[in-house]
């Protein structure tokens, strides 16, 4: 068997509008951070323990965010003999982790939400309402920020989610906080919350099952392998291809190493322009790093994965 034809196709696409991206990420930590300033001092002021609960998610939302930049920044470090993607993995475990902390942060409101429904703690309504607003605004002005680029990268969806779950939340402590005023019905936050809660768990849950496919090296969204193949078999002088592997190298660059079987009559001064086409149908699929090798048919295989 020769397996005669190695090569590597590398093509280099960075998140989209970098520049802009960076600059959403400092305006949204920024903004939540100063937020989470006023919110927490409002909280301890009128005793509202629901302000201060929101604070600290608000918190732990500034962290997922400056975990989410970081991660981006260090897709700009270049390989190295020790690390030969450089760090762009770290986006996929970033927004793993991201994920993970939306559901703790729903654990720990629902264990909240649910000792307020036993024990409905006396709060002052209208100035509850008067901070959560100003969290809307803060939180959807943040969120518009992503929203461009939310389908193009994992991270920039994570943070959208995050701050259109904040923003959310604020809402309903908004409607909680008016009706309280006006009604004295305290057990309306607690109930209002878990309302809140099932939005946030049904949105994070497909990041979470997206993010973790990812970091197990699975086959990245929006990526069909027998979409690949006819890719292959519609190349000229491509007659089969095998032992297909593809997965992703970060949030916005996917990887994919395969075995082509050419046809008899391509000559190997010919076997370039074939994987260059191939490689060329590859870019369309959003594949953008490809490891190509060539047999022909009448030569056997014997990689352990071929059978």
């Amino acid at each position: 068997m020769a397996h005669h034809h190695h090569d590597h196709g590398h093509h280099h696409h960075g998140p989209p509008s970098d520049g802009q991206i960076t600059r959403a990420f400092a305006w949204g930590i920024g903004l939540n951070l100063i937020f989470v300033v006023v919110e927490a001092a409002a909280g301890f002021i009128t005793g509202s323990l629901a302000l201060i609960t929101d604070a600290g998610h608000n918190l732990s939302d500034v962290g997922s965010l400056a975990l989410a930049l970081l991660a981006i920044r260090l897709t700009r470090i270049r390989p190295s003999g020790r690390y030969s993607y450089g760090y762009r993995k770290f986006t996929v475990w970033a927004s793993l982790i991201n994920a993970l902390v939306l559901l703790v942060a729903v654990g720990i409101l629902g264990y909240e939400a649910v000792k307020r429904l036993s024990e409905p703690a006396v709060i002052p309504g209208f100035t509850v309402a008067a901070v959560a607003g100003i969290g809307i605004v803060i939180n959807a002005t943040s969120a518009w920020l992503f929203h461009r680029n939310k389908k193009e990268d994992l991270n920039i969806k994570s943070a959208y989610l995050h701050l259109a779950a904040d923003a959310a939340v604020s809402a309903g402590v908004v409607l909680a906080g008016v009706l309280i005023h006006l009604t004295g019905w305290q057990w309306l936050d607690p109930a209002i919350s878990f309302l809140i809660l099932g939005v946030i768990l049904w949105s994070t849950w497909g990041l979470l099952f997206e993010s973790f496919r990812l970091a197990l090296d699975g086959v990245p969204p929006r990526i069909d392998t027998e979409v690949i193949k006819q890719a292959a078999l519609s190349t000229r002088g491509i007659s089969d291809i095998h032992h297909i592997h593809v997965w992703a190298i970060s949030t916005t660059e996917n990887a994919l190493t395969a075995h082509l079987v050419l046809d008899e009559t391509v000559t190997s001064e010919r076997a370039a322009e074939v994987k260059h086409r191939f490689r060329h149908a590859l870019e369309h699929l959003n594949i953008t790093h490809a490891t190509l090798e060539t047999e022909y048919s009448s030569e056997d295989c014997h990689c352990r994965d071929c059978g």
